[in-house]
């Protein structure tokens, strides 16, 4: 007696055996197996399927799980902003110390210590998704904060005086430190072909913060007043507060040439005092518009930069940054600090102590900064292997 053989379930029904043709398949095999076909008997792996709510149920399960594959992605692309011990959260602080030390001494560049210390990118992060992830970047931000009022009241009090008294030997000293900086930035460009629109980037670079200084010792007829100030000047104040801020993230550019090339860099200075504030009370509206641009250029120039450095713009942004960097070490040595110690000595004879001590403190600045980012470059290695 011949078995009777029973088709699969979800599998099509054939019409009786007749004639006419009529033994014909009422619907159309599928080309697509069952899932789990491979471990069914007697014929059933190559079974077809074609119940369309099988079909619908099996792309139902496929779109979460590319969702979740992409939000994946996205965790991945997002950097780590938690401090893994006190000691990475010290570097936060150093970073911001030299940040508000920028903001006083022309030249130096907390974003190039921000590379050594291979917090660039997160700290472009943290600043340009600080209103969407508020508690994570602010955590972050945290030290970093703390670094910037410590370097920049003791820049205000201490390092603007001994630029008042000994502007050379300073000078050499910050300069020696940012050239010695110089290969952890340029680090990110090695191993790149040097093609001429890359070269041309890296002279566009170099010119800016090289511009920056001849204007500000050259082109600028003197400092302007806080006083008697119409409502565009405080418009003026806004942006140059978001001016700062692009100073602040981008490696190279200083804000005390840029606030000295707009002519309010001592006016500024000598404002931050108890005497000209019982005077002069409306300059605070000069610092909140400063302040809130400041804030307003630091979140969305982050952002901005934070795009623009990845994927394939990174390389070619960074021979921009190279350049930046390397003008504001020219820099250091031409700004109207240190011009009028030039202009000084062209008259009244050269200070020898000075000259010798800061091309001393410039080398002696340059090999501890350079040892330093010989240190940070082993440890990341030895992490690697």
């Amino acid at each position: 007696m011949e078995e009777k053989k029973v088709p699969p379930s979800g599998a099509p029904e054939r019409a009786p055996d007749g004639a006419d043709g009529k033994n014909l398949p009422i619907a159309e095999p599928a080309s697509t197996p069952v899932q789990g076909a491979d471990n069914a008997p007697n014929g059933a792996k190559n079974a077809p399927t074609c119940a369309q709510n099988g079909d619908n149920a099996q792309k139902g399960e496929e779109k979460p799980q590319a969702a979740a594959d992409s939000a994946v992605v996205l965790a991945a692309d997002e950097p780590d902003l938690h401090y893994k011990n006190k000691r990475e959260a010290a570097k936060g602080g150093l970073l911001g110390f030299f940040i508000g030390l920028a903001v006083i001494v022309p030249g130096v560049s907390g974003s190039a210590v921000a590379i050594i210390f291979r917090l660039y990118d997160k700290l472009l992060y943290a600043l340009g998704n600080i209103l969407k992830k508020f508690g994570k970047c602010v955590r972050f931000l945290l030290p970093i904060a703390a670094g910037v009022a410590v370097g920049f009241v003791l820049g205000f009090f201490a390092v603007q005086k001994l630029i008042d008294l000994v502007p050379f030997i300073v000078i050499g000293l910050f300069a020696g430190l940012m050239l010695g900086a110089f290969p952890a930035v340029s680090a990110e460009i090695a191993g790149q072909k040097r093609t001429p629109p890359r070269l041309l980037l890296f002279l566009a670079g170099l010119a800016v913060p090289i511009a920056f200084g001849v204007l500000s010792t050259l082109c600028v007829p003197g400092g302007r007043g806080l006083e008697n100030l119409q409502f565009y000047h405080y418009i003026i104040f806004f942006v140059l507060g978001a001016a700062v801020a692009v100073t602040q993230i981008v490696p190279g550019l200083s804000a005390s040439a840029l606030l000295m090339m707009a002519g309010y860099f001592s006016a500024l200075m000598d404002s931050v005092h108890l005497s000209y504030w019982q005077q002069n009370p409306a300059v605070f509206a000069v610092y909140a518009c400063l302040i809130v641009g400041f804030a307003v250029g630091l979140v969305g120039f982050s952002r901005l930069l934070s795009a623009l450095l990845s994927g394939r713009r990174r390389v070619p942004a960074f021979f921009v940054i190279c350049g930046l960097s390397l003008g504001s070490v020219v820099t250091m040595f031409f700004n109207p600090d240190v011009f009028a110690v030039y202009q000084s000595w062209a008259s009244g004879g050269v200070e020898t102590l000075d000259l010798v001590l800061g091309i001393l403190l410039f080398f002696v600045g340059a090999a501890c900064s350079y040892y330093f980012v010989r240190k940070e470059r082993n440890k990341v290695k030895a992490l690697q292997k």
